[in-house]
């Protein structure tokens, strides 16, 4: 029941709040710049962490393994979320969606040259779930833009991220390397805000209860529970639950926004609970040996 809880329950309610933290995203958007935005999601979220970490006495670990942790997958956080942020406004959130879930792909091909196997099973569901996607996300018409480059390393740079906290989730606290990861995604990006950006502080008025809910739940506790749920977890099947942040964000707009879903769109959520069932169907002996 714990690994159950830790493998499975935790990367959905981590794609179930970044999900429904799309809107208050959006809303952030028309007021602040992406650097700021990210700047201000990270340093908030860290020191939250922090003072976690200090009032419940958490032990991060070897210090050396901590900060050199923090800067990998904070260097390679920052570079998704920004390239991210860049490709949304190029080419607007329903494709950017699908490309940025291309790291479910990902994750199991630049696994197998970290000799991580990824069984039959997972593939499966893999596939099934890129389908599924695609018709959740792209729309019929929808051709391919100058955003397009931007949004694909920020696939492959989410792939190296969830890879990085696949190694580094099982030799130092959890709660630490993710205080740790934000830390250092938001110093990079504040610093890049101050010399290429015109956000100031009066720009976060409007939006302040936005950015707090990104910060403290869509970055403290959705990115703490990637790192938990990592931690001795089977990171394919991992980063293919993560990709639900589509689906609840669909679903997110339904209920709080009174959005109607096409039939594609419930075709695609279909798609994306049966790639998750497979996911999660018992091991058979020849499976358990191959990874």
């Amino acid at each position: 029941m714990k690994a159950f809880i830790q493998h499975t329950l935790f990367p959905i309610l981590a794609a179930m709040i970044w999900g429904t933290a799309f809107s208050a995203q959006t809303v952030a958007s028309t007021y602040i710049q992406p650097f700021a935005v990210n700047a201000f999601r990270g340093l908030v979220a860290s020191a939250v962490l922090i003072l976690v970490c200090v009032i419940f006495h958490i032990r991060p670990g070897e210090k050396k393994k901590v900060i050199i942790g923090s800067l990998v997958c904070g260097t390679a956080l920052f570079i998704a979320s920004n390239f991210q942020q860049y490709g949304i406004g190029e080419e607007g959130a329903g494709k950017s969606g699908f490309i940025t879930a291309l790291y479910i792909v990902l994750v199991p091909v630049f696994g197998v040259f970290l000799h991580k196997r990824t069984t039959p099973k997972v593939w499966l569901a893999v596939l099934i779930a890129v389908t599924g996607m695609y018709f959740l996300c792209i729309k019929p018409g929808v051709t391919f833009g100058t955003g397009d480059l931007a949004l694909l390393v920020c696939a492959v740079m989410f792939t190296l991220q969830i890879l990085a906290i696949d190694f580094y989730s099982g030799i130092v606290d959890p709660v630490a390397l993710s205080a740790g990861q934000l830390l250092v995604c938001g110093l990079f990006s504040l610093i890049v805000s101050v010399f290429a950006e015109t956000t100031t502080l009066s720009d976060f008025a409007p939006c302040l209860w936005q950015m707090l809910y990104v910060a403290i739940f869509s970055s403290c506790v959705a990115y703490t529970l990637q790192i938990f749920a990592q931690k001795g977890g089977n990171p394919s099947v991992v980063s293919l639950l993560l990709s639900l942040e589509s689906v609840f964000a669909l679903l997110g707009g339904m209920l709080l926004l009174g959005e109607k879903m096409t039939g594609r769109e419930y075709l695609g959520c279909v798609l994306m609970a049966l790639a998750i069932v497979i996911s999660q169907l018992p091991e058979n002996r020849s499976e358990k040996e191959t990874e």
